[in-house]
């Protein structure tokens, strides 16, 4: 009877102690992914639904009513938010999808109930006389359980992501660059408005901005929710505009530097200040390579924000193709503009 009276509470604190654990994951991962090189704070905002899970995961566990209530409703917000958008993303929802989405959004919610329960069974313990352990590590072994597990995720990615992003080959020539090799030979804009040009709101501008420069009125400005293409990115794109030296914008089109497809940037990606061999199949996803590519010059900035550059080809009318640093190809719409999606200009030897 006392093992059946146990078991929600000891479901409930597996359940939110597992969803904190994947959201630490995630967070410390993107962290050094996609955080990596935005000014701080701003990398520490990944951390913020690990840290959140946490601390309901504490609140349950030392008021499991309130922290129940807390979990119910928390879970149930987010889960319709998250899944609403990833419909809306993917068109729809799909089983493969939900059972996706379920243990780090619906299992908050059923962690919720099951620590109503369990704070059902305390309360029936306090009538009866219960009294907490008397053994200091006993009486916490839970709490240290729900920190202890995040903790060790973090410290573990650390371990594994640090000395790497430590140590990306940094030749501090941020200039116009020759790159060659694997069958591809470009030069490459230099640090400027070619290249990475940051925005007033902190990011860079949408695929759609950028295709839509030369459009009047000139400039980027609202540009990023009109309907563009392909050609509008070869004919007023801002790499169109961009003069010889690559270091500012002209008044009128000079067809000198253009955007990168997405062949021309996959074989230009390196490592060690080498080419990485990759090679585009024309599909989504994982690129095959000689060796993983990673974030280093001449190609990228590896102090900088931007691990993806916009490519000039587009999937269908909404969405664009864009390439990571560490050897990936992905779309995603063309009115997308953050602080993680760069661009670099180029033109013919």
């Amino acid at each position: 009877m006392d093992f059946k009276h146990r078991l929600p509470g000891w479901l409930a604190a597996s359940f939110v102690i597992f969803v904190t654990a994947g959201w630490t994951f995630w967070g410390i991962a993107e962290l050094y992914y996609e955080g990596w090189g935005l000014p701080f704070p701003e990398p520490l905002a990944y951390l913020i639904p690990g840290v959140a899970c946490l601390i309901f995961t504490l609140l349950a566990l030392r008021w499991p009513r309130l922290g129940g209530w807390v979990l119910i409703g928390s879970g149930s917000l987010f889960t319709i938010w998250w899944w609403n958008l990833t419909a809306r993303r993917a068109g729809g929802l799909t089983w493969q999808i939900v059972l996706g989405l379920f243990p780090i959004s619906g299992l908050l919610i059923v962690s919720g109930v099951l620590f109503l329960l369990e704070g059902r069974y305390r309360r029936q313990l306090r009538i009866d006389g219960w009294m907490p352990h008397a053994n200091w590590l006993r009486r916490n072994l839970s709490y240290l359980i729900a920190i202890g597990i995040p903790l060790s995720i973090i410290i573990g990615v650390s371990a594994f992501q640090l000395p790497g992003i430590l140590s990306r080959y940094d030749d501090g020539d941020y200039g116009t660059r020759l790159i060659e090799g694997n069958g591809i030979t470009l030069i490459w804009a230099p640090s400027g408005p070619g290249w990475n040009w940051r925005q007033e709101w902190g990011g860079f501008p949408s695929w759609a901005s950028l295709s839509l420069y030369g459009r009047s009125p000139i400039g980027l400005d609202d540009k990023w929710k009109l309907p563009t293409s392909a050609d509008d990115m070869s004919a007023t794109g801002l790499c169109a505009y961009l003069t010889a030296d690559g270091l500012s914008l002209a008044e009128t089109s000079q067809s000198i530097w253009r955007m990168p497809t997405v062949d021309e940037l996959v074989r230009s990606l390196g490592r060690d200040g080498k080419n990485a061999g990759c090679v585009w199949s024309g599909e989504e996803g994982q690129l095959t390579c000689a060796v993983t590519p990673d974030k280093d010059t001449p190609l990228w900035n590896p102090s900088s924000p931007p691990i993806y550059y916009w490519a000039a080809d587009e999937l269908n009318a909404k969405d664009a193709y864009y390439v990571s640093y560490n050897g990936w190809v992905n779309t995603q719409p063309k009115t997308f503009g953050n602080p993680r999606h760069g661009y670099r200009c180029v033109r013919e030897p």
